[in-house]
């Protein structure tokens, strides 16, 4: 007598397939719209108002000036400096943790089992500490007085750094507050894309190596193709993350960043709250995040094609 065997659990068609994401992801959209969505509302209304001191006090509801916070951003020479400086800072800093965390991740591949899981504990613990801890720990560190980086730099031979302030250069103050977020951001980037090496088959890199070719055009012409979409999502986090500089620049300057040391972020907090010109700084807000908006578009993007790949 033959065993009859069950069917297969037919898989859902139509419109309970197409339902299935949303379903799923639903919760997820819901606590965002919650968090997110009225407090930018609010922002968007704000921009459109001129909010001063006297409506914030007394509770009145702001006169109607429609497009004019806008005029005054986009005339106002000092925010298209504030957003070439914010973007040449975003793309250096990204460039150097992207390049750095690939050398890390590859160098990981290359270590034995215990070393690699130190260096996994390292880096888990870098990332791990918040970023107003970490800019307290580094403005001491380079302070002008006590700092123990000018100590190290002063026992140098030849070499006068007593006392000497960091700050006072914006090229030296941004070598600080950059290669504070780079090292921040190594972390991320290195345990991401040493996973992402992994997965790079390594029939094909001995088979690479058998025909003659050296570690870089296999790294070149092998490793970088397969890994492309993992660097570019990576990339693409780092510039949003990067773009929102904030907490180290502010930290660092004593919640003062004189101009040549604000970024976009900054820049709107202090026209905000500062001056106390609050629709202003919704405004500055409000094109902040149109700008990233083209940024989150490519991520979402590459998602979508890396999707339908897999």
């Amino acid at each position: 007598m033959q065993a009859v065997e069950s069917a297969p659990a037919p898989r859902p068609r139509g419109r309970a397939r197409d339902r299935a994401p949303w379903v799923l992801s639903a919760p997820a959209l819901i606590l965002l719209a919650g968090l997110l969505a009225y407090p930018l509302y609010r922002m968007v209304v704000l921009s459109f108002q001129n909010m001063r001191l006297r409506e914030l006090l007394t509770g009145l509801t702001p006169p109607w000036v429609g497009f004019e916070q806008y005029q005054k951003v986009l005339t106002d020479g000092e925010f298209w400096s504030v957003t070439g400086r914010t973007a040449a800072f975003t793309v250096v800093s990204v460039a150097f943790s992207v390049l750095i965390g690939l050398g890390v991740a590859l160098l990981m591949l290359r270590v034995a089992r215990s070393v690699r899981l130190l260096m996994i504990v390292a880096m888990m613990f870098v990332w791990a500490i918040p970023q107003l801890v970490a800019a307290q720990a580094i403005r001491w560190m380079v302070d002008a007085d006590f700092g123990v980086v000018n100590y190290l730099i002063d026992k140098l031979p030849g070499v006068d750094f007593a006392n000497h302030s960091w700050f006072v250069s914006p090229w030296q103050g941004w070598l600080v507050i950059t290669g504070m977020v780079v090292w921040a951001g190594i972390p991320f980037l290195a345990i991401t894309l040493s996973a992402g090496l992994t997965q790079v088959p390594q029939e094909i890199l001995e088979a690479a190596t058998v025909d003659g070719a050296t570690g870089g055009q296999a790294l070149r012409h092998i490793t970088l193709p397969i890994l492309k979409p993992l660097l570019t999502i990576v990339t693409t986090l780092s510039v949003i993350w990067n773009a929102g500089l904030f907490t180290q620049n502010w930290v660092l300057r004593d919640s003062k960043p004189e101009p040549y040391f604000q970024t976009l972020a900054t820049y709107s907090y202090s026209q905000a709250f500062g001056q106390s010109r609050y629709s202003l700084g919704a405004a500055i807000s409000v094109i902040t995040v149109l700008l990233m908006l083209g940024v989150m578009v490519f991520y979402i993007r590459q998602m979508f094609k890396i999707g339908e790949v897999d």
